[in-house]
């Protein structure tokens, strides 16, 4: 059971959860300072609990929990799917070809399976946070899953990978207050630059191999340099966007310190990587953005509930 849970675990990379995960319990904490005087928010707080027999900070907990088995339940449903449909890609790939389905580890059918649980899964706790995250939920696992195709038949498959990270912020201040508003919408334009920067940084190491299968990427379209320059551009505007939901945010001392620290390692990674130099893509692509992710949110959620 053990092995078979690890299995899966690094079938769906569980360890890079780590990048949109933060930014959920950024715009979960939004949603608890904004909104707390809301009817919309008491009337999701107590969504469950009609008597009010629980202190407000348990039925938050409450929420909060079905928005972290949503964020793990809704990844891990997307990257199975795509090592599904990808598994003939990856078995031709000398650098993926270790991966559990081309290895034999895992079958096609079982990590099928295994997606359509995860998408039940998701949907249902949708249904124990409130009627709009519910609703919205298909729309949700539509965008995760269709990024798998976008290799196909578009180079901007990168975006469309940040589009579906970029949910976990509004998704999440959505479970708490039942609304839309433009703070979280500018944390998840963030999220979106951000990750599709460093998605293109990922995907040079398969530029030849995209080239030789006519799948479509940003490094196969316009050359290892050209993208390098474009994920810089990205990032640019990422950090735009954090800038921006600072100022709008009326944010204090601690965010702008997890802003400056975010953007440093922007630059760092970009440090890292060159045209004919992959060797430390990996260190690029998840240490420093697993790094950056968790101490930014750190920060936020300092400022969030100490000023």
């Amino acid at each position: 059971m053990a092995t078979t849970i690890k299995n899966y675990l690094s079938l769906v990379k569980f360890s890079h959860t780590i990048f949109a995960l933060p930014f959920a319990l950024i715009g979960f904490c939004l949603g608890l300072r904004y909104h707390k005087e809301d009817k919309v928010f008491h009337d999701a707080l107590n969504h469950y609990n009609i008597n009010g027999s629980y202190p407000p900070i348990e039925r938050a907990m409450f929420i909060l929990l079905f928005v972290v088995i949503c964020m793990i339940t809704a990844r891990s449903a997307a990257m199975a799917f795509n090592r599904y449909l990808d598994s003939h890609f990856d078995a031709k790939n000398p650098r993926t070809a270790i991966r559990e389905i081309p290895a034999g580890i895992i079958s096609k059918e079982s990590a099928l399976r295994f997606v359509i649980i995860n998408c039940l899964v998701f949907i249902t706790a949708t249904f124990f946070i409130n009627k709009i995250c519910f609703f919205l939920s298909p729309v949700a696992l539509f965008v995760v899953l269709f990024y798998s195709y976008t290799k196909r038949f578009t180079a901007l498959c990168h975006l469309v990978l940040g589009v579906g990270l970029s949910l976990a912020p509004i998704g999440a201040y959505l479970a708490v207050t039942g609304a839309f508003a433009l703070l979280p919408i500018l944390f998840s334009f963030a999220v979106l630059f951000w990750v599709s920067g460093f998605d293109i940084i990922y995907a040079l190491q398969d530029e030849e191999f995209d080239r030789s299968q006519q799948l479509h990427s940003i490094p196969a379209a316009i050359g290892k340099t050209k993208a390098l320059r474009l994920s810089e551009v990205l990032h640019l505007l990422s950090a735009g966007f954090i800038l921006f939901a600072g100022y709008y945010g009326a944010f204090g001392f601690w965010y702008w310190m997890g802003a400056g620290f975010f953007a440093c390692l922007l630059i760092y990674q970009h440090l890292l990587v060159k045209p004919n130099d992959l060797s430390k893509v990996n260190m690029a692509f998840f240490t420093t953005n697993g790094i950056a992710s968790i101490v930014f949110s750190v920060f936020v959620l300092l400022d969030i509930f100490l000023n």
